[in-house]
C-alpha cells in the first residue's frame, strides 16, 4: 500500500519483516491506514512531551516519588507504557477487521481468521486487555517477573479505554488463546512479531536496563491511576488524524518531523506554574482582588494566609466564618500558595449549583488576570457545567481562542441518531478555551475550572474514565465552596473523593458559614486517611471545637491543627418574630412594615408557595412592586432575575435603581447562596437552622448610612420574621410543603435552636447576633443529643428515627456505585470500576447519579406559532451585540441558523418534580417525541441536537402528561394539573 523510505530511525529502524505490515488504524473513507509501529512511536512521543511540558509539576512528583530514579524513572515508565500501550492490536481479534490490512498480514506469515469466522468470540479480547495479557506474559518470561508484579504496570495497558479489566475476563482471555495467536505454523510468527515489537520499545525507550529494577517496587494505586491516564491522553492525540495524519499521505515524513508539526498544531498550553507570592498578608489580598486604597485584608484572610504558609506541605483548610466576610477571596489566596508550594497547575472552584457556577466564573477570570504568573502566559479555563457554553464570558473565551483542531475518539462506536426516550445521551460536549479540550472526558483537564460539584463528586464514582477525572483534579488545587449544602448521599461521595485527594496529596479548600462540627470533623478525617490509630485528640478538638470564625488544617496522615480568628468586627442583631402561616396574614404585616416604603425579602421553601404570595402581593401591592424568583424559569430568564436582583438590590455604591417605595422580592431557596442581595426586612418559611442563617444573610447585609438611616425608619432595625408554621400547636407543625423538602426532624431542630431568639412575648428573648450566633445555633440544631422542650419529646423522638432511617438509606443507596478506597500500593487496579455506572455527563440518568434525586426532564422552550411554525420565545432580550433573539424562525427542514439555535438553548427549563415520577416522565417523554426534529439531530445543528423540544402556544401555555403549562417572563413556569 506504501513504498516505505529505506532511511529509517527510532522504532522503525529495530523492526524488520511480518511486524512492520501489522496495523493499528484505518479510515474507511480515504483508505487510509497507521502502521502499529508507527502509532506506538507517535504515542511515546506525545506521553514524552507531555510529561516534559503539559503535567503539572505535582504529578510529575507523585510518580517519580513511587520510583527509584525518581521522576527520570517517572519519564521513562510513562513514555515507555505509551509506546506499548497498543499492543493488543498485534493479535488475530483485532488485526481480523479490514480485510485488505489483514491480507497484508496474511501474506507476511500472520495467519488469521475472517472476523466472521472467529465469531463472537472476539468480544472476549479487546486490544487492551489482550495488551495487557502479552505486556505481562513478556514481563514474566523475558524479565523474570512474578504474576503480583507485573500486574500494576500492565493494567496501565489494559485501562487505557477507561475501564480497568476484571479478574474474570482476563481469566476469560486466558481461556482462549486463540484470539491472541492463531494455532498452527502462524503461531511462532505471532510470537515472533509481538515480542519483537515489546522488545524494540523496552531499548528505544530506555526501559530494558530498568525493569529489573522495577520488579521490585510496588506502585501506589494513585501512581497506576495516573499512568493510566497520561497514556489515554497520549493516545488521544495520537489518534488524531488531523495532526497525525494516516498512511499514505505521510508516509514519507521523519518521526521527528511528524511529531513536532503535530505539536505545534496541538499547541496545547503549560500548566500555571505561581512562584510563591512574596507579599504578605495584607499586600497579597489587596493586590490579588483590587481593594481600594486603604481597605485592609479581613482578620479571616489574614488568619488563612498565615496558616497556608505555616503548614509542612500543603494539605486540606476547611474554612468557617460568616457570610460576606470574603472567604472566596481567602480560599483563592491560599489556592496561590498552596498550587507554588505543592506544583499543582491550576485550581477547580466546586460550587453547589449551576448559577453559583456562572457567578463564580467573572470573579474566576478577574482573580487569574491579576496573577503575576498568569501574566503574558496562555492559560486554559473552563466553565464546567452541561450550559457552560450559553455563559456569555465564558462563549467570548471560546470565540477569541480562534482555535479549530478537531479531537477524535476513534475507538468510540459511531452513536446512534438520538430520540427523545433514550436516556443515556449526553447533553452536548462543554466548550472550552482551548479546542482540543473540547470533549466531555478531557474538559476539566483545562487549569482553571469553575463548575458545579458534580463534577466533583464524579471522581468517587465508579464510571468509565474514572482515570481521565483523577488526573484532572491531582494536578490541582480544588476549593470546595458551600459545604454545608450537601446531604448525606453527596456526602458520602465527597468524603470518598476527599480520601483520594488526599491520596494523590492535592492541596484543598472548603468554605463554609454554616458547617456542623460533626460534619467538620469528617472532612478533615477523610483527607487524612485516618482510620482510627493516633491523634484522636487532636480530631476530638476538630469535632468539638465551638469557636468562631474558625479554621482548621491538616496534612495527609498528620493530624489537625486550628487556628481561631476574630470575625471582622461587622456585625448585625437580627430580631426574630415568629407569624402565623397565613397569605392574607401575611399581606397585611407586610402592608404595615412597608408603610413607608423600604424593600423586603420574603422566602418561600416550594415554588407553589412563591406563585400563591406573589399573586396576593400583586392584589395588594400592584405588579411593579413585586417580583419573582425561583429555580422554574428558563435559564435566560433566571440569569436575568440574578442579575436584576443584583443590580437593584446589591451593595450600594454597585447597584442601580433601588426601589424607594415599597418593594418585594419572593424567591425560593435560590436566594440563599451566592448573590450579595440586601433587604430592608425579611420573612422566611422555617428552615433548617444552618440555611435560616443564610438567608439572613441577605438581610442588613450592608451599612446604608450610619446606623443604617438610610433605610426607613421602622426598618432600622433588622428582624426576621419566622412562617410556614402553625406556632400555636403543642409542637409546631410546618407546612406540609417544607416537610416534604426538608424533613420534619430537621425543621424542628432548627424551631428548637431558635426557641431562645424569638421575641414574641417571651421574657429574656434576644435578637441573634451575626456572626456570634451562627456557630451556637448550627452546633445545638445539628448535635447528636436531645433538644427543645419537654412538650416536644415524643414528636422529635419520632421524626429523628424517621431522619435516621433516611440517612441510612442515603447511605446505602450511594455507596452502591462508590469508588472503593485507596487500595495498597503494589495492589493492581483490577475491577477498579467495577460493576460501574458507565459514563458520568450530562445524561438525565447521569445527573442523578451523586445526587439524591430523581431523573429529571429538561426542556428547550420555544414557541409554536398559529400556523404550526417554530421560533424561539418572543421577550428576548438582544444579545450583547445588539442582534435581535426574539421571534426568531427555528425551521424543522434544515438546522436553525447559529443565532437562532443558540437563543432557543438558552430557553432551557428543568421540569418541576411532578414529571420525574416514572409513570408521568414516561408519558411526558412520549407527547415530546411527537416534535422530534430529525433536521435537528445532526453535528451541524450541536445547539439542538438530543434537546428536548416543549412548545408554548402563542399565549404562552401547553398541556403535558396531564398537567397544564403556563409561562410568563415574570412569574417562570406554572404547573396544574389537568
Amino acid at each position: 500500500m506504501t513504498t516505505e523510505r529505506d532511511t529509517r530511525s527510532g522504532l522503525q529502524a529495530r523492526l524488520t519483516g511480518p511486524v512492520r505490515a501489522v496495523w493499528a488504524k484505518h479510515d474507511w473513507d480515504s483508505d487510509g491506514w497507521l502502521p502499529l509501529w508507527r502509532h506506538m512511536e507517535d504515542s511515546a512521543a506525545v506521553a514524552g512531551l507531555l510529561w516534559d511540558t503539559w503535567l503539572p509539576a505535582s504529578v510529575r512528583e507523585l510518580v517519580g516519588s513511587a520510583l527509584p530514579d525518581g521522576q527520570r524513572d517517572g519519564r521513562r515508565l510513562a513514555v515507555w507504557l505509551a509506546g506499548v500501550h497498543d499492543i493488543g492490536k498485534a493479535t488475530p481479534a483485532f488485526a481480523c477487521q479490514v480485510d485488505p490490512l489483514a491480507d497484508r498480514m496474511r501474506d507476511q506469515g500472520l495467519a488469521m481468521r475472517s472476523a466472521k469466522a472467529i465469531g463472537p468470540d472476539r468480544r472476549l479480547a479487546p486490544h487492551a486487555l489482550a495488551g495487557q495479557v502479552l505486556l505481562g506474559e513478556w514481563l514474566q518470561k523475558r524479565h523474570g517477573w512474578t504474576v503480583k508484579q507485573t500486574g500494576q504496570v500492565t493494567v496501565v495497558v489494559g485501562g487505557h479505554h477507561g475501564v480497568p479489566p476484571e479478574h474474570g475476563q482476563i481469566a476469560a482471555l486466558y481461556k482462549h488463546g486463540h484470539l491472541l495467536r492463531t494455532p498452527g505454523p502462524g503461531e511462532r510468527v505471532w510470537r515472533r512479531v509481538q515480542g519483537e515489537l515489546l522488545d524494540a520499545c523496552a531499548d528505544e525507550y530506555g526501559v530494558r536496563d530498568r525493569l529489573a529494577v522495577w520488579g521490585s517496587v510496588r506502585l501506589p494505586q494513585t501512581v497506576q491511576v495516573l499512568l493510566t491516564s497520561l497514556v489515554i491522553v497520549a493516545d488521544w492525540i495520537a489518534s488524531n488524524a488531523d495532526l497525525f495524519p494516516y498512511f499514505p499521505q505521510d508516509a514519507a515524513r521523519s518521526s521527528e518531523d511528524r511529531v513536532a508539526a503535530a505539536w505545534r498544531g496541538l499547541d496545547l498550553p503549560a500548566p500555571w506554574q505561581p512562584a510563591e507570592p512574596a507579599e504578605d498578608a495584607q499586600q497579597l489580598i489587596a493586590s490579588r482582588f483590587g481593594l481600594p486604597e486603604g481597605a485592609k485584608a479581613r482578620p479571616v484572610q489574614e488568619a488563612a494566609v498565615e496558616l497556608a504558609r505555616s503548614m509542612g506541605e500543603p494539605g486540606l483548610m476547611v474554612i468557617e466564618a460568616p457570610m460576606g466576610e470574603g472567604k472566596t477571596e481567602a480560599a483563592l489566596a491560599v489556592a496561590e500558595i498552596f498550587a507554588a508550594r505543592s506544583g499543582a497547575g491550576g485550581v477547580f472552584f466546586a460550587l453547589p449549583t449551576m448559577a453559583t457556577g456562572n457567578a463564580m466564573f467573572p470573579r474566576l477570570l478577574e482573580w487569574i488576570r491579576r496573577l503575576p504568573s498568569a501574566q503574558g502566559a496562555e492559560q486554559t479555563v473552563l466553565l464546567a457545567h452541561s450550559k457552560s457554553a450559553l455563559n456569555e464570558d465564558f462563549a467570548e473565551l471560546m470565540r477569541d481562542s480562534g482555535q479549530r483542531i478537531a479531537a477524535v475518539d476513534l475507538d468510540a462506536p459511531d452513536a446512534p441518531r438520538w430520540r427523545p426516550s433514550d436516556t443515556t445521551h449526553a447533553a452536548p460536549a462543554e466548550l472550552v478555551a482551548h479546542a482540543w479540550l473540547r470533549g466531555r472526558k478531557k474538559a476539566m483537564l483545562a487549569s482553571f475550572v469553575a463548575g458545579t460539584i458534580d463534577q466533583l463528586l464524579f471522581a468517587g464514582l465508579k464510571s468509565r474514565h474514572l482515570a481521565m477525572r483523577h488526573l484532572a483534579a491531582a494536578g490541582k488545587v480544588v476549593v470546595i465552596d458551600e459545604a454545608h449544602a450537601y446531604d448525606t448521599y453527596m456526602s458520602v461521595y465527597l468524603d470518598r473523593v476527599l480520601a483520594w485527594l488526599g491520596a494523590y496529596r492535592v492541596p484543598v479548600v472548603v468554605l463554609s458559614a454554616t458547617l456542623p462540627a460533626g460534619r467538620r470533623r469528617e472532612l478533615v478525617e477523610a483527607y487524612a486517611g485516618r482510620d482510627g490509630g493516633g491523634a484522636e485528640a487532636a480530631f476530638d478538638a476538630v469535632g468539638g471545637a465551638t469557636a468562631y470564625p474558625l479554621l482548621s488544617a491538616v496534612g495527609h496522615g498528620g493530624p489537625p491543627v486550628m487556628r481561631q480568628p476574630e470575625a471582622s468586627g461587622r456585625g448585625t442583631d437580627v430580631v426574630l418574630e415568629r407569624i402565623d402561616d397565613g397569605i392574607d396574614l401575611l399581606v397585611g404585616r407586610l402592608a404595615d412594615e412597608l408603610d413607608g416604603g423600604g424593600c423586603a425579602l420574603v422566602v418561600r421553601n416550594t415554588v407553589k408557595r412563591v406563585l400563591e404570595t406573589a399573586k396576593a402581593l400583586r392584589d395588594r401591592f400592584g405588579d411593579k412592586h413585586v417580583t419573582v424568583a425561583h429555580s422554574c424559569f428558563i435559564d435566560v430568564d433566571r440569569a436575568a432575575k440574578d442579575a436584576d436582583l443584583l443590580k437593584r438590590f446589591g451593595p450600594p455604591g454597585t447597584a442601580r435603581g433601588r426601589p424607594a417605595g415599597p418593594h418585594i422580592v419572593v424567591a425560593s431557596q435560590v436566594a440563599e447562596q451566592s448573590l450579595d442581595v440586601d433587604f430592608d426586612l425579611l420573612v422566611t418559611d422555617l428552615c433548617p437552622v444552618d440555611l435560616l442563617l443564610q438567608r439572613m444573610g441577605r438581610l442588613h447585609r450592608h451599612a446604608r448610612g450610619e446606623a443604617q438611616r438610610d433605610r426607613p425608619e421602622r426598618l432600622r432595625r433588622a428582624r426576621c420574621l419566622v412562617t410556614g408554621v402553625d406556632w400555636e400547636a403543642e409542637v409546631p407543625m410546618p407546612v406540609r410543603g417544607s416537610v416534604a423538602v426538608y424533613g420534619a426532624h430537621a425543621l424542628l431542630r432548627s424551631a428548637a435552636a431558635l426557641l431562645p431568639h424569638f421575641e414574641q412575648e417571651q421574657a429574656g428573648s434576644r435578637p441573634v447576633r451575626l456572626p456570634d450566633d451562627i456557630s451556637p445555633l448550627v452546633q445545638a440544631a445539628y448535635a447528636d443529643g436531645p433538644d427543645g422542650p419537654a412538650g416536644w419529646s415524643d414528636v422529635m423522638t419520632e421524626a429523628r428515627a424517621r431522619y435516621e432511617r433516611h440517612r441510612a438509606d442515603q447511605a446505602e443507596r450511594a455507596a452502591v456505585f462508590r469508588l472503593g478506597k485507596v487500595g495498597a500500593a503494589g495492589r493492581p487496579l483490577f475491577g477498579w470500576v467495577a460493576a460501574g455506572v458507565g459514563d458520568a455527563d450530562d445524561t438525565r440518568a447521569g445527573r442523578a447519579q451523586v445526587r439524591d434525586s430523581r431523573e429529571s426532564l429538561e426542556v428547550v422552550v420555544v414557541q409554536r406559532r398559529a400556523d404550526g411554525s417554530l421560533a424561539t420565545v418572543p421577550w428576548l432580550a438582544p444579545d450583547r451585540h445588539g442582534n435581535p433573539l426574539a421571534g426568531l424562525d427555528l425551521p424543522r427542514d434544515q438546522p436553525p441558523p447559529a443565532r437562532a439555535a443558540r437563543a432557543a438553548a438558552s430557553c432551557g427549563l428543568r421540569l418541576p418534580i411532578q414529571f420525574s415520577y416514572a409513570d408521568v416522565m414516561d408519558r411526558a417523554i412520549a407527547e415530546l417525541e411527537e416534535l422530534y426534529v430529525p433536521a435537528w439531530q445532526v453535528k451541524e445543528s450541536h445547539w439542538l441536537s438530543g434537546q428536548l423540544i416543549l412548545a408554548l402556544d402563542e399565549d404562552c401555555q401547553t398541556h403535558l402528561a396531564g398537567f397544564s403549562l403556563s409561562y410568563s417572563e415574570s412569574d417562570g413556569l406554572e404547573v396544574t394539573r389537568v
